[in-house]
């Protein structure tokens, strides 16, 4: 079956065909590709489109070639820019939400992210976590819970043989207290710990020196073929080889006036050191 014969009509039917014929069932795939039976139902069905994003994980958990894949995708980037409102993300459970991403990142080999909010998830310890989804519109405190637990077991992946994390973060990040100065600090603590590690790179874009551009929004860039973008009432998904490289331009010119290394992390301790004080003062 060709790129040229798959429609988006087609392409549910098309995924189902693949999954029988490789003898997995619709609850094995819909594990792998960390994502409810009834949506995977509902896509082979026709009667959910899927995204880009999920036509990866499917085809990823089919263990199909790479061939068959561009076959698929290349019929799921006709739309290849898609957003998804935070409030449906919240409906169906942030948590799940998280999985996914975790899925995503299990399947990327390099990671780039950019950051000009909060201090990147795969480096935030559970009480920022437990910070950031306190922010409004705040989770229960039960979806909360489960939402930070499942955000910290993504960062199992930094662990990983065959993994490479690339982090620029504006300094400001830093500084902006969404949480007690004790937690900040710690926080900071983490983030200076985890990049000794061998494959993790952590940069930090000071604020004195000239800026290469506005940190309009954060992003992440999945083996330069994926990049998921945050705005304020959405989460955006591209494939277009055109916007990805886009983004890729952008975190390098951030990155040229980053600090890395021993100068990235004496600035970090140094920000981490002025939380210190306030917290005695209590």
């Amino acid at each position: 079956m060709g790129a040229a014969s798959l429609t988006t009509e087609s392409i549910g039917r098309a995924l189902r065909a693949l999954r029988e014929a490789s003898g997995l069932t619709g609850d094995a795939v819909a594990r792998r590709a960390s994502m409810s039976a009834g949506k995977l139902s509902k896509i082979e069905n026709g009667r959910t489109l899927p995204t880009v994003q999920d036509v990866d994980l499917l085809l990823s958990a089919l263990g199909v070639s790479d061939a068959v894949k561009e076959q698929f995708l290349a019929t799921a980037r006709a739309e290849a820019t898609e957003a998804t409102a935070w409030r449906l993300l919240r409906r169906m459970g942030p948590w799940k939400h998280q999985s996914t991403i975790k899925a995503i990142e299990a399947n990327t080999a390099a990671l780039k992210l950019f950051q000009g909010q909060l201090v990147p998830g795969l480096l935030q310890t559970p009480e920022y976590a437990t910070a950031v989804f306190s922010l409004p519109p705040a989770l229960p405190d039960e979806t909360r819970g489960r939402t930070v637990t499942a955000r910290m077991e993504r960062q199992a992946t930094l662990y990983e043989d065959g993994r490479s994390f690339y982090f620029v973060i504006c300094a400001h990040v830093l500084r902006w207290l969404i949480c007690e100065p004790a937690v900040m600090a710690t926080q900071l603590d983490r983030l200076v710990s985890l990049s000794r590690l061998p494959n993790v790179t952590v940069g930090v874009v000071p604020l004195a020196g000239r800026m290469p551009d506005f940190p309009m929004t954060c992003f992440s860039i999945h083996d330069d073929r994926l990049v998921i973008v945050e705005t304020f009432h959405s989460e955006i998904t591209t494939q277009d080889p055109r916007d990805i490289q886009t983004y890729v331009d952008t975190v390098e010119r951030f990155a040229d006036a980053a600090l890395f290394g021993d100068d990235m992390r004496a600035l970090v301790e140094s920000i981490r050191d002025e939380f210190l004080p306030q917290q005695e003062r209590r």
